[in-house]
């Protein structure tokens, strides 16, 4: 059992970091109004602004925003300011132990990821697969069921998932329960051969990608493939896949068919069409507890991620 992290309360200073590439500061100020509607005050990372061609300041900055956040008594929760790239490039030097012992909600995705998985193993803390701030709430288009969705963050509660959301697609029949892990599928299959390599044995694997054609799918739910992931997982939810169409290839395969060609003959539950990753509505999760995907009766259910 991984460690919930406590919920959020009205008054509670949340800390924003920018653990990959650097934000907008307008799109970041637009966001804060949406803190003070749910009653949260927040501290920036001293480096939350800085730019380093793709990377918002340096690999040690950006790690020590991180880390100060967690040492901090007086920052509840972390909202990351946006994903993009960089995170993996200081994993390997973050203060897990320091994360273990000092648990705390962290909110982000996309990029993310890497730093989902890599507390996950290692720090043992449920985290948030969820919209960031300056690259989704600061948006017009942030729709209202993704901000509801930061509710979950005041209270303990079951979420549930039907095709009242969007509509769904069983690839492969079946019931499983397990423990939820995933995110964006670049990031995870980056994580292969490494100390943070995902395990998905036994877990309902979440993926998730944006502007991957689908012959870039196709290599890199085959690198899972041959990595002996996907035979592993209990599960598979496949979340958005924004701007996936092919741009060269009129008559190339079509996503859903190379989801088929992967996933169709595990014999376990796998269901596509989930609003999760870069889309409106985003439909956020804690990541590290318990889930459960019925892929006859398309629905998904997902113990709560805060005590």
């Amino acid at each position: 059992m991984r460690i919930r992290p406590k919920r959020l309360r009205q008054g509670d200073t949340i800390g924003i970091v920018s653990p990959a590439s650097p934000s907008e500061e307008e799109s970041l100020q637009r966001a804060l109004p949406f803190l003070e509607q749910l009653g949260l005050k927040w501290k920036f990372g001293k480096h939350v602004y800085d730019k380093n061609g793709y990377l918002a300041g340096t690999d040690d900055d950006r790690r020590q925003d991180l880390e100060d956040m967690f040492a901090d008594p007086e920052i509840a929760g972390i909202i990351c300011a946006r994903g993009g790239y960089g995170s993996a490039r200081f994993t390997d030097k973050l203060d897990l132990q320091l994360i273990a012992e000092n648990p705390k909600v962290f909110w982000g995705f996309s990029d993310i990821t890497f730093l989902h998985t890599a507390i996950g193993l290692y720090s043992n803390l449920v985290t948030f697969h969820g919209p960031m701030l300056a690259s989704c709430v600061g948006k017009q288009e942030f729709h209202e069921l993704s901000a509801k969705m930061f509710q979950q963050l005041f209270e303990p509660m079951e979420l549930h998932y039907t095709e009242d959301i969007s509509p769904l697609t069983t690839i492969s029949g079946g019931t499983a329960e397990a423990e939820l892990i995933g995110g964006n599928l670049s990031l995870l299959v980056s994580s292969l051969g490494t100390k943070f390599e995902v395990d998905t044995k036994g877990k309902l694997l979440l993926i998730e990608d944006i502007r991957e054609e689908p012959y870039r799918v196709d290599g890199l739910l085959n690198q899972l493939r041959m990595a002996g992931k996907l035979a592993e997982a209990a599960g598979v939810i496949i979340g958005d896949f924004a701007d996936a169409e092919p741009k060269k290839e009129p008559r190339a395969a079509s996503l859903d068919t190379v989801f088929h060609h992967y996933l169709g003959d595990l014999r376990v539950p796998v269901v596509s069409g989930f609003k999760i990753g870069h889309c409106e509505p985003h439909f956020a999760l804690p990541l590290g507890v318990k889930a459960k995907l019925d892929a006859n009766g398309k629905t998904l259910t997902i113990l709560p991620g805060v005590e």
